[in-house]
Order: structure tokens, then sequence, then C-alpha cells
């Protein structure tokens, strides 16, 4: 592909014309998030934006974490919570709606899919990628590629590779076996890249069997390109160059964000004392001039901010993504779907103020968050008669907050009871690894006691990952709507009284408590060698072999309907089955 690539008649630059210094500069960003210009050689930037579940484009010069501020765009569902759904065409249009955003907002790369896997429950970033399993973790970062790329904007899978956990994750060293790495933690890469060919992909901040991800030659220059016959540009983590001169012989060819010159003055000297061959400069630089190519027509179609028929139209699209994932856990004497005129208490802070998606880079400033109670309430056929905050967001014990709600719910006399609880945004972030599974204990004791009253009680759990639910038996039904975007409220209470079957099934397993998970006494890792004992024995593939009982197996998930399963036939082209649908309401089933 090297040099091939052409736009309008414009021939493009090959890196073997550049100049030395040139070439070496186009290695690493002009800003935190352009690469870098050659005005006199007719090499525009290109401009990067965080993206796995919404355009994050930074005003100003910004940042890399979501502390600053950043341009309206849609939230959709977040990746955990879109694998539920098991649907990678819905992933696609997820992420032509994506494409279009970042293309109006005047992104040309959008750093996304995250597809790392989820080794442990307790990794704070699992909210932003799908799966335990490689091979649906795979065909849906394919689907999203494929959405994205559709629109002429370039789509960034990450983090390659092994990056499980997100303490000391910029200098942790991921120590894992050759069959494992294989078979388990770059399969979904490997899917995504053959099967959706993306423009960009970048490097984790880890070492990978001690040699850091950026700058290893097994995984980038053998693998990657070799194997795979990947021909897009490795982009760094933001922070994650430790040696430019060594990523540039490897063959991965952006250091970002900016590092003013001083990385390509390093890159000079390198050619200079023979650590790389000018041949390894220029297909690094080949690779980012590529890059610019394929994204040079990529321009604002507006002003920079969304029109209002875009707003409209995708949002629709971000609930109609959140019904599909959807997850019943729990239906007991059939409490869902919510009868007819059925007077509600709502309780529990979420519900006022959802909380639709994860922290850090990935955070969207959105331009409208629906949320469960004013979703209710819009309802003619459903009758609120009460709401109660029930619980401290933080997870102070709030005596008085629990007595309102139960007082709340004796007054009114409710034929159900709707408590929305789950985990606070400070507990799924980029940067900080959960500390357990446990919802927080002030929401735990609230429900114990509107349990006590006698009534209905129908959980709406709220999480971007799996957590320990001890209260199941209690209650009569939970659905985990997960981190369900902007639109999650409406698609939430689509559900709830049965205008849509919910058809979500997990993407992971729920263990009964965290002591069951095989890596438990060795997540996160405070040391620098993170020892990868279990193998590619995570998830249901180490529940399965030790037959250790679990809460909710992966593929889990309730229905309105009831199916029946026949005609089982396997062969060496896979598994084929029949599935009916033996009830009288239409659903679906995967």
């Amino acid at each position: 592909m090297q040099g091939s690539l052409h736009r309008e008649g414009i021939n493009m630059v090959k890196a073997e014309d550049l100049t030395l210094i040139e070439k070496a500069s186009l290695l690493s960003g002009q800003s935190e998030w352009e690469s870098r210009e050659l005005k006199h050689r007719n090499v525009p930037a290109f401009v990067m934006s965080d993206g796995p579940n919404g355009v994050r484009r930074q005003t100003g010069s910004g940042d890399h974490l979501g502390l600053g501020e950043s341009k309206p765009a849609t939230c959709f569902p977040t990746a955990g919570t879109v694998a539920n759904s098991w649907d990678p065409q819905e992933a696609r249009v997820m992420g032509e709606a994506l494409g279009a955003e970042a293309r109006d907002l005047g992104v040309q790369v959008l750093l996304g899919p995250g597809i790392n896997m989820k080794r442990n429950p307790l990794c704070g970033r699992n909210f932003e990628y799908y799966s335990e399993d490689p091979q649906l973790a795979g065909r849906l970062a394919a689907g999203l590629i494929e959405g994205i790329q559709s629109q002429g904007v370039g789509a960034c899978p990450k983090h390659f590779a092994v990056n499980s956990q997100e303490l000391r994750r910029q200098a942790s060293n991921s120590i894992v076996d050759e069959r494992t790495l294989r078979e388990y933690y770059l399969t979904a890469f490997e899917i995504a890249v053959k099967e959706a060919k993306p423009w960009t992909i970048m490097s984790s901040y880890n070492m990978v069997n001690g040699v850091y991800a950026h700058e290893n030659e097994h995984l980038i220059t053998e693998i990657l390109k070799g194997e795979w016959g990947f021909d897009g540009l490795v982009i760094s983590d933001w922070g994650g160059s430790n040696d430019i001169v060594e990523s540039a012989r490897v063959g991965a060819g952006l250091e970002m964000p900016a590092a003013g010159l001083a990385s390509a003055r390093q890159v000079v000297q390198g050619v200079k004392d023979g650590r790389v061959t000018e041949a390894e400069l220029n297909a690094s630089a080949q690779d980012v001039l590529n890059t610019v190519e394929r994204t040079r027509n990529t321009h604002p179609t507006g002003d920079g901010f969304l029109a209002e028929d875009d707003k409209i139209r995708n949002h629709e699209i971000a609930r109609r993504i959140a019904r599909k994932t959807a997850v019943l856990l729990r239906n007991e004497k059939n409490a869902l779907p919510l009868k007819k005129n059925a007077k509600l208490v709502v309780v529990g802070d979420m519900a006022a103020t959802a909380r639709y998606q994860g922290s850090g880079s990935s955070k969207v400033n959105a331009y409208r968050v629906d949320n469960l109670l004013d979703s209710l309430k819009a309802r003619e056929d459903l009758q609120v008669v009460g709401y109660a905050q029930g619980y401290d967001r933080q997870g102070a014990e709030r005596a008085d907050l629990v007595k309102e709600a139960v007082n709340t719910v004796n007054t009114t006399n409710p034929d159900v009871v709707v408590a929305c609880i789950g985990l606070d945004e400070r507990s799924e972030s980029e940067g900080l690894d959960r500390s357990h599974m446990r919802i927080p204990q002030a929401q735990l004791d609230m429900l114990a006691e509107l349990v006590d009253t006698g009534k209905q009680i129908v959980v709406v759990l709220v999480a971007g990952s799996a957590v320990e639910v001890d209260f199941a038996d209690d209650v009569d039904a939970i659905l985990y709507v997960g981190l369900s975007g902007q639109a999650g409220a409406l698609a939430t209470v689509d559900v709830l009284t049965g205008d849509v079957n919910p058809s979500g099934h997990l993407a992971e397993t729920w263990p009964v408590r965290y002591e069951d998970v095989p890596n438990s006494g060795n997540f996160p890792v405070e040391e620098r060698d993170s020892v990868y004992r279990e193998g590619s024995f995570v998830g249901y593939r180490y529940y399965s072999t030790r037959n250790i009982p679990v809460r909710y197996p992966f593929g889990y998930g309730l229905s309105y309907s009831t199916f029946e399963y026949s005609a089982l036939s396997v062969d060496d082209e896979g598994v084929t089955f029949t599935v009916t649908n033996t009830s009288d309401v239409p659903g679906a089933d995967v």
C-alpha cells in the first residue's frame, strides 16, 4: 500500500521523497489531538478524538483524561453494554452514526473501539470493553469499525495488547505465555483487523513480556503487520511511547501527543547511529502519510456542531440500541412487564439523575440526557405516585433517606416499587480499578428496607460490568441496563412496559462472589510484573471447566417470551439448530 493511495488526482507524497528530518518529524504529533503537518509538502495534519461510545471533540488544547470541556455529541451505550445485544449489525449502525458525527465535528480518526479482554471484573475500564469472549468482542468491534469507516473516518481499535488493569498501567508488565496470548488476548484484535481493516490501531501503555507494547517487535512487526497483514498506522496511547527510535524500527508510526521536535531529533540521531535504518523509517513515515491520504477529504460538513435533525435521529438510534442491550436477570411471577395503569413509587438517586456512561477519556458531553423518573412519569398508562432519593449517591450512610423512601411506599400504597440502584461514577473510570464487586452498602440497606414493606420490587440495575447481587432472591424482578447512554432511560421504560421484549444476553459471566474469579488473588498487581497464571481460563472457560457455580452465566438473559431449541447439528462448519417461539409474545433470541 505504501505510496499507492491517490485522492482527487493529487499525487500522494512518498516518504522516500522527504528529507530525513521531515520523515522523522511525522512520527510524533504537533498538538494534543493532531498529527504533524508539512505545509510545504502539501501534507495536512489529521485530527484524532476519543470516541468509543461518543465523539469527545475537545475545545481548546484539551486533555486526554476527559477533564476538559468538549463539544456536545451523542452518548451511545458503552461497549460493555452494546455487547449484550450480541449484534454486529447494530454495532455497525452505531459506528455509522459515530463516524458521521465525527466528520461533522472535524474529527478524522476516532479512537475506538476498546476490545481488550475482561480478564477480571474489577478492571476500571471494563465498561469500555466488549466481552470476556474474543469471538464476540472481535465481531462486534468489526461491525463498529466498518460503520465508522463507511463515513470516511478512520477507526482506531485499542489497546493493543494484553491491557487488563488500570493500576500502574503505564509501567506494568503483562507476562503471558504464547498460546494464551494468541488464543485469548489477540483473537479479538485479529478478527477486527482481518474483517474490518481499520486504518489505525492504538498500542497499550503496558509492557508485554518485558517489552513496551509500542516498541514490541513480536506484537507489531511479526504478528500485526507480518501475520495479519495490517497496512494501517500504529498510534501510541497518549504518553505511551517510551523509545521513538525503537518504535520507528518495529513499525509503530505515530507517537502521541505532541513531543516538540525532540523526538524527531532522536530519530535522526538513531538513523545516524544505525539503531534504525532509513528503510524502516520510510515505512513508519509512510504509514502516517497513508493515514493523511485516507482522511484528506474528511472535512466537517457543517460548522463543527451537530444539526438538530442529526441530534434527533441519533438520539433515537441510541435508544434503539439500548433497547436491544437490556438484560432481564430475574422475573418472578411475571412481575414484568408492568401492568397497565400500575401505581408506581420510584426510588433511587440514579432514577432522577441518570448514570449513563463511564468516566475518563470516553466521557461524552451529551447534548440531551433522559432520566428514568421523568420517562416513567411521561407514560399515560402508568401512575407514578411517589419518588424518593433513597440513598446517597457517593455511598454515605443516610438513614434519613432510607426512612423517607419507606415512608413514601407506606403512605402511597403502590402496586410496584421501581428501585434504581448500581455503581456510582467513581467506581468505573479510566485510571482506577474497582476494589470490590459489591454495590454500595447504603443502597443495599435501602433495598432491604423496601423489601420489608412487602411490596413488589422491580430493580433497575445500572453498572458497566459484573456486580455481586446477593439480593437477587429477595426481589421480584431485575432488569440490568448497563451504562445505556443518553437515551437509556427511554429504552428502559420501553422494556419495563413491554413495548419492547428484552432480548439482551450477558457478554460476561457474573460470579456468585468475587473470590470465585480465577485471578481474584492476583489482581490488580501492585508490582511491575503481572503474571497471567490462569492462562486462557478466564470467564466461562474457567467456570465451566472447574464446575464452579455462577450467579449468571455468559449468555444469560430472560425474555417475556418462551423459546424451544431443537434439531441440533454439529459439523466442521459449526453448529446449527432451530429456535421456536413457544409463546404468544413476539420476541428475539440469540
